[in-house]
């Protein structure tokens, strides 16, 4: 039985090729993203969302209530990578970190709940990454706004069961998509000479970068993704990708001060004199 499926940031990366999937898979995909015309292409229903507009998010709301009666799959994909030093980020670009990433997917949920509990079998599934449970250097902003995902999702995990809604965490590891660059021109935009970090610059944009290295197709990923969430009872937590089940290890096995250091030398810090 297919069902209907609201994805947010479809654009590009993840979100276009999970779209595509739930497509193949007979499911009616409802793809958002903050420019239509970057939806083309789809063959499915397009919508205009800015998750952080809670405007946008009503309007949203109010166009899918008018064509449909629920919603069964709500997939919080839409996010950010913000890169570079937490000692010297600028704060507003701290908030949109974790605005984007950790509080809108709550927005869209507190937003769709109605809808949801009109589903036979509604499921919440949040996109985090791996990154949220090991953080690297130049990454902390966006890795704290992924654990933070995470946490969200535990708690809502066992909230929502009372009221039928399974919550699925997915974690990715490298999977191909234009996060990588999009950070990297963002580092540019405050990253001057007169930081403190600006010797590093080329490293702090090789960690931008990091994640695409042998990144698994996003195609390939998201099939695996759709097959893995249309089983009734799927993992609470589901990670694929490139490196999704090494760097959780690390992080479990490796002592700290030797996991350090090793990031550190990565990533060019043990190179920094202040």
């Amino acid at each position: 039985m297919s069902r209907i499926v609201l994805i947010t940031g479809c654009s590009t990366g993840i979100g276009r090729a999970l779209a595509e999937a739930f497509i193949e898979n007979g499911d009616i995909v409802l793809a958002t993203a903050r420019n239509t015309t970057a939806l083309e292409g789809l063959d499915c229903d397009h919508f205009a969302l800015d998750v952080n507009s809670p405007e946008s998010v009503t309007a949203l709301l109010e166009k899918i209530g008018q064509r449909y009666d629920k919603i069964d799959v709500l997939v919080n994909n839409a996010g950010i990578a913000t890169m570079g030093p937490v000692a010297t980020m600028p704060l507003d670009t701290l908030r949109q970190q974790l605005e984007t990433n950790t509080v809108a997917p709550i927005a869209m949920l507190q937003a769709c709940l109605d809808l949801l509990q009109e589903s036979q079998a509604p499921m919440l599934v949040n996109i985090g990454s791996v990154s949220g449970i090991l953080t690297t250097p130049f990454a902390g902003a966006y890795c704290a706004s992924k654990r933070a995902l995470h946490a969200l999702g535990d708690a809502l995990r066992m909230e929502l069961a009372p009221l039928g809604i399974r919550v699925v965490t997915v974690q990715p590891g490298g999977v191909t998509s234009a996060l990588g660059d999009n950070a990297s021109a963002g580092v540019d935009s405050w990253l001057d000479k007169d930081n403190l970090y600006w010797p590093l610059r080329d490293d702090i944009i090789g960690r931008a970068k990091a994640q695409q290295d042998g990144a698994t197709p996003a195609e390939e990923f998201a099939r695996d993704i759709v097959l893995a969430i249309t089983d009734y009872n799927p993992e609470p937590i589901i990670r694929a990708g490139a490196k999704s089940k090494l760097l959780p290890a690390l992080e479990r096995w490796v002592p700290t001060s030797k996991l350090d250091t090793l990031l550190s030398r990565k990533f060019g810090l043990n190179k920094l004199k202040l």
